[in-house]
């Protein structure tokens, strides 16, 4: 089975709306976009040019974002974009016109589950704020790639929104680039453990206070 990885920029509070610029995705009035741009520099951008192959799974929103800009562009990053195999999730369209684009028929879990059974490169999903609630309802998550940037943005899509359930997490790498930005990426784990800091026998204030929460 190959691996499902989300790569998602995120500012500090979980937002990761228009990141690449103002016009990106306006929707809900959000006022922030391109927040992510002033802290990239030459590091993450090599970074994301010397990816190891993968395929793409996108949302409507973000297909159509990409598929506005990278047959456009140049470099290693749009060449691989622009010829990898793109899976995309909507309900509005007919059809897809950026090459090497398959529209999802049917459920989105059942056929994630499906092409994750296929002997190819991994699948990456690329902002998609929609699409990733569905894949952390159905845990269909392998692996989070989490670029989280120093700054606050109070409103806007979360990436760990409406579709997270309970989940342990094992960090596998982590870097700091000399803009501020923390790339950490995060495996699957089991479930949630569980422990406690207090005595092996509560205090009388202890109980006290809990017999008021509970009134």
């Amino acid at each position: 089975m190959r691996k499902l990885a989300i790569n998602t920029f995120m500012s500090l509070d979980g937002v990761m709306q228009s990141p690449g610029g103002p016009e990106e995705d306006p929707t809900g009035s959000f006022g922030h976009g391109g927040w992510a741009v002033p802290y990239f520099d030459d590091t993450m951008m090599q970074q994301m040019a010397e990816s190891a192959p993968y395929e793409l799974l996108l949302g409507r929103g973000t297909y159509e974002i990409f598929a506005a800009h990278w047959p456009y562009d140049e470099g290693p990053i749009a060449d691989h974009l622009n010829s990898t195999r793109k899976h995309v999730a909507s309900t509005t369209r007919d059809e897809l016109e950026w090459n090497n684009s398959v529209l999802i028929a049917g459920g989105v879990a059942e056929y994630v589950t499906r092409i994750k059974d296929e002997e190819a490169p991994e699948i990456q999903v690329h902002g998609s704020p929609g699409l990733i609630q569905t894949l952390l309802a159905h845990d269909l998550i392998d692996e989070f790639r989490i670029w989280t940037f120093p700054v606050l943005l109070g409103t806007g899509k979360r990436c760990f929104g409406t579709g997270t359930v309970p989940a342990a997490l094992t960090l596998v790498d982590t870097k700091a680039t000399k803009t501020g930005v923390i790339v950490a990426i995060y495996q699957r784990a089991g479930t949630v453990g569980a422990g406690s800091f207090e005595f092996d026998e509560p205090t009388a204030a202890e109980l006290e206070r809990r017999r008021r929460l509970g009134s």
